[in-house]
């Protein structure tokens, strides 16, 4: 392990940066696997790339290095004036720091076409970041996140353990987990292990306007409402129709009638719209 510990600790005596556990602030030490999101994210020469949570900028470099622009957004205002000036002192042209919350920041005026996401996201938004991202008009065209190990698990799950986050991230783009990140390889350790999970976002949406969309999640939220219930017990109550009429459309997409929320697969819950999408209001 290429260890970064002893620079980081050095960098946040010398700028009285103490890392915050309330924002998630838990810094990779280890430079090899900085080299494993940078191979992830497929980086080219004309890329610009959004990385959310550059801390104190060992990635910002190595992507800097790689693509045309990186904008690098950063929340904590120590961490963002120590990034300012490190870049400034480098004469790096290419890197923009952002001081300010992701999920707050006008991006509009550095992001005028397409781009890469790259994260270390700070754990308790990851659901809220990910909603806010794959639901944009300008979507990127790739994200490579540092999550919560269990919470990539469950992004990438299989029937029969998919949720509603899982569905979720499989209708906007393909993900997979890239490597295990043990916490040993932060400081200071997060209490988890971790993952580097990389989502493809196709150009082209799944389905035909956001009205479509909105009922289509309406029904997979209604799908899961309660765990325990078989899937037609729940749209049956859910879409107030009969439970025989719900019957007959699992029956339709070729679905046992005895399955359950978390058995069904992406393209099974698209069968099942294309079936009851009528009593979706």
């Amino acid at each position: 392990m290429s260890d970064l510990l002893p620079k980081i600790k050095e960098i946040s005596r010398l700028f009285e940066i103490v890392p915050s556990r309330s924002k998630g602030q838990n810094f990779l030490i280890n430079e090899h696997i900085y080299d494993e999101i940078v191979k992830a994210a497929d980086l080219k020469p004309t890329d610009t790339v959004l990385e959310i949570g550059p801390g104190l900028g060992f990635l910002t470099a190595k992507l800097a290095a790689k693509v045309k622009q990186v904008i690098a957004v950063e929340l904590d205002d120590k961490l963002a004036a120590y990034l300012k000036m490190a870049t400034d002192a480098q004469a790096v042209n290419n890197i923009t720091i952002i001081n300010e919350d992701i999920l707050r920041a006008n991006l509009k005026p550095y992001l005028s076409g397409p781009y890469k996401i790259v994260a270390n996201l700070p754990y308790n938004i990851t659901s809220i970041f990910l909603r806010h991202f794959l639901t944009s008009a300008a979507k990127p065209e790739l994200m490579v996140l540092m999550l919560q190990k269990e919470v990539a698990e469950r992004i990438v799950a299989t029937p029969p353990d998919m949720s509603i986050l899982a569905v979720s991230v499989q209708y906007y783009g393909a993900p997979e987990i890239i490597r295990e990140v043990k916490a040993g390889n932060f400081w200071p350790a997060p209490e988890v292990d971790s993952a580097i999970i990389k989502i493809v976002i196709p150009p082209l949406p799944r389905m035909a306007g956001a009205a479509a969309e909105k009922r289509f999640f309406q029904l997979v939220k209604i799908g899961f409402s309660a765990k325990r219930k078989m899937l037609k017990n729940n749209l049956a109550a859910g879409l107030k129709i009969s439970p025989s009429l719900v019957e007959k459309s699992i029956a339709a997409s070729a679905l046992n009638p005895k399955i359950r929320a978390e058995d069904l697969s992406l393209d099974d819950w698209q069968k099942l719209f294309d079936s009851l999408s009528p009593f979706v209001l």
